[in-house]
Order: C-alpha cells, then structure tokens, then sequence
C-alpha cells in the first residue's frame, strides 16, 4: 500500500509540474510578432486524406482490377519469377534484363526526338549502337561501363511534354497503375516494340517464348508487393504515388 500511495504522490507531482509549465507565459521580445501558419489550399487536397484530388471516375472497376492483379502476382507471376531464378544462372539473368532495356533504347530515342531532347537522343542512340555491337545484341552493356548511363523517355511522358493532361486514373490487367494518356501511351511504344521483334524474323512461338520471358523479367526488376505497405489505405497510396511519379518524369 506504501508502496501505491509513492506511486500516487509521485504521479500527482508530476502532472502539477507539467501544469504549471504549460500555463507560464513565456516572455517575448518587444517587437515580437505573432506566428501566422498559411493555410493550406484546401481545393487540391484530397478529402480522404491522402495527397492531391487524382482523377478517378473509374474507382470500382480500377479497385476490382487491383485485387485482380494482386492475386495475379501471387499466382502467377511470382511463383513464375522464383521458378526463372531457380533455374536461370544469375549472368543469364542480367543478360535478359540487358537484352530487353537495348531494345527499350529504340522507344527512348524516339520520344527524345519527339520531345526535342537532342543530347538524350544522341545519348540514347550511343548505347544502342554500342551495346548492339560490343555487348553483342545488348546482352551486355558496355555504355554504361564508359559512364553512358541510360535514360528513360515513353510516349506517355512525351504527350504530357506537350501539355496532355494525365486524364483519368486507370489501373491495366497485370500491368498496374496508368492513366488514359499513359494507357495510350504504352498502346504505342508497344507498336515500336513489336516492330523490333518483326525485324528478327522470329516464328509466332518464338515471339511468344520471347513474350512470356519479357514479362517475368520486367516484373522481377519490381520489388513492388502488393498488400505489403501495411497501410489500409494501399490502393491511395499507390494512385498518388504514381500521378506524383510522372509529373517529375515529364518535368525532368
């Protein structure tokens, strides 16, 4: 009971201190001015809470083909991922992943042109022919060891380059966040990339190996998983995140 009574006692003192410390005025220079806050512009904010107002007319649909992807990552694409690792030696890998980031250059290039970057493209251009002839068909990448870092330009970024709005928020079957600017965006760098793949003379079940292989690599270069960011606001987070995302890679 002492022992309580201490406890008691020592608990009463403690918030009387706090009290009387959080009652004193502080003194204030003579010419001191009261701390004004702006407010905040309250017609960008988003009212759940989470960054900017996104443009997402299509929430349902976009919300069920986030689950549909999420479960398509877990049955899908991932145990494929651990499958190509299992068996695949680690150079081999690189090599994959060199390959198709060579023939990515070719969307690059172009979109640099479009949006009157000449140094990008001429940059671009370089690692390409380098990287086609010394790394041998882009398996190795020999540009960047001679300090020619790739760079990334698509058609989404070049429309909104030129002052095409984001448009609506989309999310794409296994492919993810988008929007209708990028959606369309990716509808043609995926025409320049088929183009590429009819200049090898490959067979339809050739292209199609050369499909599935693309896939797996391009989501195992995603450390992304879904329902892992702990919050239950994920599909938010992940929307702004992306808007967020392209607006600096159209500015930079």
């Amino acid at each position: 009971m002492k022992q309580l009574n201490h406890v008691r006692n020592l608990v009463m003192a403690t918030a009387a201190v706090l009290l009387t410390a959080c009652s004193a005025t502080p003194d204030l220079e003579p010419d001191a001015k009261e701390p004004r806050l702006a407010h905040p512009d309250t017609s960008q904010m988003d009212p759940r809470g989470i960054g900017y107002v996104d443009n997402d007319p299509w929430e349902g649909f976009n919300r069920r083909m986030y689950y549909f992807n999420a479960k398509a990552d877990e049955y899908v694409l991932l145990p494929a991922v651990s499958g190509y690792e299992y068996i695949t030696p680690e150079i081999m890998q690189t090599g994959v992943n060199n390959f198709f980031s060579n023939l990515g250059e070719v969307s690059t290039f172009l979109n640099s042109l479009f949006q009157l970057k000449g140094e990008r493209a001429v940059t671009t251009a370089f690692r390409f022919v380098t990287n086609s002839t010394i790394g041998i068909f882009g398996l190795f990448d020999p540009a960047t060891a001679m300090g020619v870092y790739k760079e990334r330009e698509d058609f989404g970024q070049t429309l909104g380059y030129w002052g095409v709005g984001d448009g609506p928020y989309l999310v794409l079957p296994f492919l993810g966040p988008s929007s209708a600017r990028d959606g369309f965006g990716l509808l043609v760098d995926s025409l320049v990339y088929n183009e590429l793949i009819d200049e090898m003379g490959l067979k339809s079940e050739e292209e199609f190996a050369l499909f599935l292989l693309r896939s797996i690599n391009a989501r195992k270069q995603i450390p992304f998983r879904y329902y892992a960011t702990g919050s239950a606001f994920e599909y938010e987070l992940i929307r702004f995140l992306y808007f967020r995302a392209r607006t600096l890679q159209i500015q930079r």
